[in-house]
């Protein structure tokens, strides 16, 4: 049981985002009162936002619905610089007219999850840039930068795995921690924000943001990370064969985030139920409570709600209708052929010639060549043209992947 006075924590609690709080009953007291404005930071370095970044969205969703105040911080400044968290290298450092078309691209998603207006718990959208481009050097150096001390920098993860690899690090990648504080600390003088949040690899930026705050005269700040999460199978999440989950619509469509969702391990299904929808949490108990070909259902559900999150309830039940007809009504009613394979081959990856092979539509690795160059051979009802392919747990829908010959032969393979 959650031991929280405010609803706000008690609901990350209750739904498994909290990793780390930097003074849990200090957060809990604003929150309780509905003072708690609290931000995180989106660099522009990609024109769409991913998974990970939809955790996050969704502890400001049960911020503001906590009575609670969102601030979404565009990247515009750090994103120069570039976060080094979590990199073996250098990031490449993008253009202002790249950063410019990659922010325009962004912005429009966090309005499908937050609600934006002047009122006291509407959320607002803010852009680092604002301040950080306008530093001057010497000015940064001794009213910022004397606060910091190089030896503690050195041990921050961003910066301590690089070294003990022995990869380089440059100068200005070693800035951002800099940078990244100075952003909480504007924002609670300009904003009144008093709370940071982000994923775990975050955590020693965000509380070098709650001491700098300290050290130049701010209220107390706090911080709060969520775990990063992976797949039951040790996955990165929102990470497929075929790259990572967009949330941009036009980067990965409402059918394919629908279908990313339906293809969950059924040992995952429980925890998105409880990160990537709103569902009441009794009605998440009776899902993750199915088993064996129940807990289809379940995934389901999973896929519908957290796709109509983002894309809308019309986008979310369009995806699941056309998942219905494609596989109940065409492959799965046509009695098709099945072909049982283990599953560690689908994570392994199974190359189309191999599969084709495997299911008796072609007799040779050749006659599978001629095919695909043909056009013959489609997956899933998609024309393959690549003979390289490797077929995935990314193909998977319905918890098949139907591979077809010509008009009339179709098999379905099935991992156990």
């Amino acid at each position: 049981m959650s031991s929280f006075k405010s609803d706000f924590l008690n609901v990350l609690q209750t739904r498994g985002f909290i990793h780390q709080i930097s003074d849990a009953a200090g957060l809990d007291a604003l929150a309780a009162k509905g003072e708690a404005t609290a931000y995180v930071g989106y660099d522009c370095t990609a024109p769409s936002l991913h998974i990970g970044n939809y955790l996050t969205m969704m502890m400001l969703y049960w911020l503001q619905q906590s009575g609670n105040k969102p601030i979404t911080l565009m990247g515009g400044g750090t994103t120069m610089v570039g976060d080094p968290s979590g990199k073996d290298e250098s990031r490449a450092l993008r253009s202002v007219a790249e950063i410019e078309a990659n922010k325009a691209s962004i912005r429009g998603v966090f309005a499908k999850v937050l609600r934006y207006g002047e009122g006291a718990t509407d959320a607002v959208m803010l852009d680092n840039a604002e301040w950080l481009t306008k530093l001057n050097w010497i000015e940064m150096l001794r009213d910022i930068g004397r606060h910091f001390s190089v030896n503690r920098m050195l041990t921050m993860d961003s910066v301590r795995l690089r070294l003990e690899r022995e990869q380089e690090m440059s100068f200005i990648e070693f800035n951002y921690m800099v940078c990244q504080a100075y952003d909480f600390v504007e924002l609670a003088r300009r904003a009144g924000c008093r709370l940071q949040m982000g994923g775990s690899d975050q955590w020693g930026n965000i509380v070098n943001g709650v001491d700098l705050g300290r050290r130049m005269g701010t209220p107390q700040l706090f911080a709060l990370t969520t775990p990063l999460l992976t797949t039951a199978s040790g996955d990165k999440m929102g990470k497929t064969a075929k790259g990572a989950i967009w949330l941009n619509a036009d980067e990965c469509s409402p059918y394919d985030f629908w279908q990313y969702w339906r293809n969950a391990e059924d040992a995952d299904v429980g925890k998105f139920l409880k990160l990537f929808t709103i569902l009441p949490m009794s009605e998440i108990a009776k899902l993750e409570a199915l088993r064996d070909t129940e807990i289809n259902e379940a995934k389901k559900v999973l896929a519908t709600e957290a796709t109509a999150l983002l894309h809308g309830r019309d986008a979310a039940e369009a995806a699941a209708e056309t998942a219905r007809r494609t596989f109940e009504e065409g492959a799965l009613a046509e009695n098709l052929p099945t072909v049982i394979l283990a599953r560690s081959e689908l994570e392994a990856g199974l190359s189309v010639l191999n599969a084709l092979v495997r299911t008796e539509l072609v007799a040779s690795n050749g006659e599978a060549r001629r095919q695909i160059r043909a056009g013959g051979v489609r997956v899933n009802d998609t024309v393959v043209s690549d003979e390289r392919l490797m077929l995935t747990r990314a193909d998977l829908v319905e918890g098949v992947i139907k591979l077809s010959l010509g008009r009339k032969r179709h098999v379905l393979l099935k991992p156990f």
